[in-house]
């Protein structure tokens, strides 16, 4: 692929039955053709996948992947640059796409082996092993627009991998797969890697990407990040991914901290009469960097400052940490922990410390407070700071505790790979 650009033309709703000649005829084909209704899906794109090479190809939606795919099998072409293609291509790109919906599944497999350049005689040939590898026996009879997603999805793998192409392309359309299928679909295409076949392989699985490619490129908005090694070129996309995350985070929480400054329901968020006053919080990483997007297996530091208007010797500093259904996940203070107050006056810090968060993926709120020993409130805020815990586990209930699994010799378990 050689310097290829791939630009759609984008039109508003008032525009969307404009033509050519109706252009003309108004006088408005210059303002019909204006650059920001032209979205460029592919900016100047070059790299070359060596024959028998898994690629992977990864971005956030809209990135320009399935574009990419596209001019490559030729279903789009480039609007400029150049794409040399070395065999012949079986694609899995769009679910359902090359499917006639009102006719059955055994048609289907028929007319979509032609297409890919089989004879009749050949699509007979492989017919069972398509219809086998699908597991449509009890359904290739009935039309194609009664079959679910995960039935299309398994349909047109198994004919892309049946009629032995050079080169593989494989979309996103593996996520929709039921939980026993995916697993065959990756051992056929480590079967198509051990006979050194080209396979390019767009999914947001990241931990797949990984086992299975050789290289991997990263695009976003169109244009190639980075290209090579696929640990190191995930950890660059999970970076920016989380850069992402963390701005638009900190967007929503500046939001609400204002509908909560501004709001008259604002004390059933504060309250206390601030002889102990709570000036500001913070969540910061363990190398003191402010931030609110979390991984479990990362620590936070909750950072207080505080004013005490007064001497004061009656004094408790507490936390809770709260889900997105209002469950305290945990909560501790310096009275539960036997830490004895002695005196507080003017200016100062609280540093609570946790090692490891140990959360599942979700959006967590904090309550922090400073109050006396019977109760009695000083400065409590309730849900005004909240943070983001993300990670590819997909666990489920409130935390995620240390734990290991553990099986006797009879019991066989394949071992997978964890990002």
């Amino acid at each position: 692929m050689d310097h290829v650009t791939r630009i759609y033309q984008k039109y508003s709703f008032q525009h969307r039955f404009k033509t050519f000649k109706s252009a003309i005829v108004k006088g408005n084909f210059l303002k019909s053709l204006r650059p920001d209704e032209l979205v460029t899906a592919l900016d100047d794109v070059s790299f070359t996948v060596k024959k028998g090479l898994t690629f992977g190809v990864i971005g956030e939606n809209g990135s320009g992947k399935s574009t990419l795919l596209k001019v490559i099998t030729g279903i789009a072409k480039p609007t400029s640059g150049r794409i040399k293609v070395d065999g012949k291509i079986s694609a899995l790109i769009e679910l359902g796409a090359g499917f006639h919906p009102e006719i059955s599944g055994r048609e289907n497999i028929y007319i979509n082996g032609i297409m890919l350049g089989l004879s009749k005689k050949e699509i007979t040939t492989k017919f069972d092993d398509i219809v086998r590898f699908a597991e449509l026996e009890d359904f290739i009879d009935a039309p194609v627009k009664t079959y679910s997603s995960g039935m299309h999805m398994r349909l047109g793998f198994s004919i892309a991998i049946n009629v032995n192409p050079d080169i593989l392309l494989i979309d996103e359309v593996l996520a929709v797969g039921d939980a026993s299928f995916v697993p065959k679909c990756l051992d056929r295409i480590d079967d198509f890697r051990r006979r050194k076949k080209t396979i390019l392989f767009v999914s947001h699985d990241l931990s797949t990407v990984e086992k299975i490619c050789d290289q991997v490129i990263w695009l976003k908005h169109g244009k190639i990040q980075t290209m090579g090694e696929p640990k190191r070129v995930v950890d660059a996309y999970l970076q920016d991914v989380t850069e992402k995350q963390e701005q638009d985070f900190e967007k929503r929480q500046q939001k609400v901290e204002e509908e909560v400054t501004y709001s008259e329901d604002r004390r059933e968020n504060r309250w206390g009469k601030r002889e102990i006053e709570i000036k500001k919080v913070r969540l910061l990483s363990e190398e003191g960097q402010e931030k609110h997007v979390f991984r479990p297996d990362e620590g936070m530091v909750v950072a207080l400052d505080v004013m005490a208007y007064s001497k004061i010797t009656d004094f408790v500093f507490g936390i809770g940490i709260f889900n997105s259904q209002g469950i305290c996940c945990y909560g501790t203070n310096t009275h539960l922990e036997e830490l004895q107050p002695h005196s507080i006056e003017g200016e100062g810090k609280i540093l609570f410390r946790v090692a490891r968060l140990n959360l599942i993926n979700g959006t967590y709120y904090l309550d922090v407070a400073v109050h006396k020993k019977d109760g009695y409130p000083y400065d409590y805020h309730r849900n005004l700071y909240s943070f983001m815990i993300t990670s590819s586990s997909k666990d489920v209930g409130i935390a995620r505790p240390e734990h290991s699994w553990k099986f006797s010799e009879k019991i066989k378990i394949l071992p997978t790979e964890k990002t």
